[in-house]
């Protein structure tokens, strides 16, 4: 199988994802500002989970582009992923509406290094499937952010307990780590070309 039909159908899924927790924001009662700013902890969960959700489907289309072959293992190691992805609307909504509470923020912290492993599962997938002259393999290299970004969240998750604002700034810091695009598939396919 290639991979558009995989492509595709994580698309789906990840457009889903966004459209649940879109609408599970709600309308604040009342046309005063400080309406809004009753809301303003639902709102800033949801901006960031955008934001992590966006960078997978970024980097996903990324993986994907350089991927040969799609095998039972794939598409299991994707949807793996894709469970994790899926309680992002959950977890987004009780961490907000519970205005980061320690609890809400330290399981949002735990889908948010789960998905990180998912990921890392998903890439040690498709190397195996490659072979050893797996392209992903060559434009990975070392992936520090990869191998920091689940350290980071085990940090943050034991953090909520005590200083759960700590926690939030770690999960925006990694998220500001990979919001800038992940250029080494880019520039291992670019090479490949010429």
């Amino acid at each position: 199988m290639g991979t558009g039909r995989l492509e595709a159908f994580s698309d789906g899924v990840i457009a889903v994802i966004i459209t649940i927790m879109v609408l599970e924001m709600k309308v604040p009662h009342g046309e005063s500002y400080e309406s809004l700013i009753q809301i303003a902890p639902v709102f800033l969960s949801y901006i960031l989970s955008f934001v992590y959700v966006g960078i997978y489907w970024n980097n996903h289309h990324h993986l994907l582009h350089v991927t040969e072959r799609v095998t039972g293992s794939v598409l299991w190691a994707n949807l793996h992923l894709l469970f994790w992805l899926s309680l992002f609307p959950f977890t987004t909504g009780w961490m907000g509406e519970n205005h980061f509470a320690s609890i809400p923020t330290a399981v949002y912290g735990f889908v948010l290094f789960m998905a990180a492993v998912a990921y890392w599962v998903l890439q040690q997938v498709i190397i195996a499937s490659e072979g050893s002259d797996s392209v992903l393999k060559h434009a990975l290299g070392h992936d520090w952010k990869g191998k920091v970004s689940p350290l980071l969240y085990g940090i943050a998750i034991a953090a909520a307990f005590w200083v759960h604002w700590l926690s939030q700034g770690i999960y925006a810091f990694v998220a500001l780590l990979w919001l800038i695009p992940d250029r080494r598939i880019e520039l291992i396919v670019k090479q490949r070309e010429t």
